[in-house]
């Protein structure tokens, strides 16, 4: 058994408060009432399903349309573990294409049919396509074959139910190899951060 991350980075951003846990991943924007409340009933109507829907009808406020700038100046300077790396919830994949690279596989999974439709369609023409996959699959049942040396987690932790974020960090302690770094960008919302963190360590450890 793994008693150890050899690294965790977290960078915690305070959103403004909200109705209900779903909506936690929605970025502060100037007018986010009307895409939060879609979400809300989307995810309501159908929880396995409500993801899907989100991106079939484009109700996706949490998507930059860019990789993550953090990311793209870890690649740059050369501080991302080498290997394999691993992007759950990775959307419309935008993360996965920018860290891709020859001494880099990385591997871009989602729940959403949807999302890996539009993530592949965008990569199509990527310069560095054998570095990369996208598998629609469910993160917290999927079984891959082989470890990562790094999991990048932007805002997939928030979007799930507090009471899923034991088994969130449970998974992410089984994919990582013992020396695996994690970097999370997360939006813990209104909740007390002391209560949470000290649960999901636990569970990391």
């Amino acid at each position: 058994m793994r008693t150890h991350l050899s690294t965790c980075y977290g960078l915690l951003f305070n959103t403004l408060p909200l109705a209900s846990p779903l909506s936690r991943l929605t970025m502060t924007r100037s007018n986010t009432s009307k895409p939060k409340d879609k979400i809300q009933q989307l995810l309501h109507s159908d929880p396995y399903g409500g993801w899907d829907k989100c991106w079939e009808k484009g109700v996706t406020p949490w998507d930059l349309g860019q990789p993550t700038p953090i990311l793209v100046h870890l690649h740059q300077t050369g501080t991302l573990p080498k290997g394999r790396s691993l992007v759950p919830g990775c959307g419309s994949g935008h993360d996965v294409v920018a860290i891709a690279s020859p001494e880099r596989f990385v591997v871009g999974l989602d729940v959403s049919e949807n999302a890996i439709r539009q993530a592949t369609k965008l990569s199509s023409s990527s310069k560095s396509a054998e570095n990369f996959v996208f598998l629609e699959a469910d993160f917290f049942s999927w079984r891959p074959t082989q470890l990562f040396d790094l999991i990048f987690d932007y805002t997939f932790f928030c979007a799930i139910e507090p009471e899923m974020r034991s088994r969130w960090a449970s998974r992410i302690r089984d994919l990582l190899k013992p020396d695996g770094e994690l970097i999370t960008l997360i939006f813990p919302g209104r909740e007390k951060l002391g209560r949470w963190k000290r649960s999901i360590c636990k569970s990391l450890l």
